[in-house]
């Protein structure tokens, strides 16, 4: 099993370099760069021009990987061209609230979809099967902002249920239990609407394996001995159809942290996805190949953890 992760690991080295160069050179290749927002009547053209030679921007473009590169091996990102913030830092002031947000979302995507697809597959052609086939395909057809505002006019304007936007209440300063309540208040909303999508895909492939699964012989001959239904189902069935899952399982991480951008933003969530919209107005490539470097990342781990648990449950694979 050590050789099999060590592997894996291997191959995803060339895959990270390759990601690092298509990264680089999307940005390269998008028109302008950060100091052609600079629009100022009292800087001239040519300081423009001096900043954009001090900031390496007119070296060729291997020159400018080759360096930036080298530092983010040494764990620098550099820094931001508006305010000179280090964007090491501020990604790491938002990924907790990125975690929390897509955290939360994954464990309720699995915990809702699951179920749900073993029921409709258990009650095949009934109203809750057609009743939650309906709902997979409107989380998957209706797009994640048009759900969030309709979410947001609906629990939070008209209803008041739910706060609009953001993750805390500014304006109270309290901490500790009222604090992660106040959280948790706020999380409901985002954490729903990233997660429809998800609980959509999860239920209809649950729903399909399982049906695949109770066609099985041994599933016929566990009948004929009388076990009881539940046993059947959720013994033995259900261990064997949650196994492609972990398909899922594994990709729905860089998936939730990529649809983190949209939801984010429609709820002001201070979290990654907000950081991305904002420095991609702002044109501030340095972040935006930073977070892109990430998001790669964890789609690599995403798959790594499912070939990890395929391997787990299946030993052929290891060979």
């Amino acid at each position: 099993m050590r050789k099999y992760i060590a592997r894996r690991l291997l191959e995803s080295i060339p895959v990270i370099i390759g990601i690092t160069i298509l990264s680089f050179a999307i940005m390269q290749l998008a028109p302008g760069d950060p100091l052609a927002s600079f629009i100022n009547p009292n800087i001239s053209m040519e300081d423009i021009e001096a900043s954009r030679e001090a900031m390496g921007l007119n070296d060729p473009w291997y020159v400018q990987y080759f360096n930036w590169i080298t530092e983010v091996l040494k764990g620098n990102f550099g820094y931001t061209y508006n305010g000179n913030h280090e964007i090491k830092q501020l990604i790491m002031d938002r990924l907790p609230n990125t975690i929390i947000l897509t955290l939360t979302s994954f464990i309720f995507s699995f915990a809702v979809g699951v179920p749900i697809g073993v029921a409709s597959a258990v009650k095949k052609n009934t109203a809750f099967d057609y009743t939650f086939t309906i709902f997979a395909l409107v989380g998957v057809a209706v797009p994640s902002f048009f759900f969030g505002l309709l979410m947001v006019y609906l629990f939070a304007l008209k209803l008041g249920i739910f706060p609009s936007g953001g993750m805390i209440n500014m304006r109270a300063g309290y901490t500790g239990l009222v604090y992660i309540q106040d959280v948790i208040h706020h999380l409901v909303l985002p954490a729903f609407v990233l997660s429809l999508s998800n609980i959509a895909t999860v239920s209809r492939f649950t729903r399909s394996n399982m049906l695949d699964v109770l066609k099985e012989d041994y599933i016929r001959t566990a009948r004929a001995k009388g076990l009881r239904n539940k046993l059947i189902v959720y013994k033995h069935a259900l261990r064997n159809a949650l196994i492609p899952v972990i398909t899922i399982f594994g990709l729905s991480i860089p998936f939730l942290f990529s649809g983190a951008y949209i939801t984010e933003s429609i709820f002001n969530w201070p979290g990654m996805g907000q950081l991305g919209i904002q420095s991609i107005a702002d044109r501030e490539y340095g972040v935006i190949m930073a977070l892109n470097l990430i998001t790669a990342t964890l789609v690599l781990v995403g798959n790594l953890m499912s070939d990890i648990l395929y391997a787990l449950t299946d030993p052929r694979i290891r060979g």
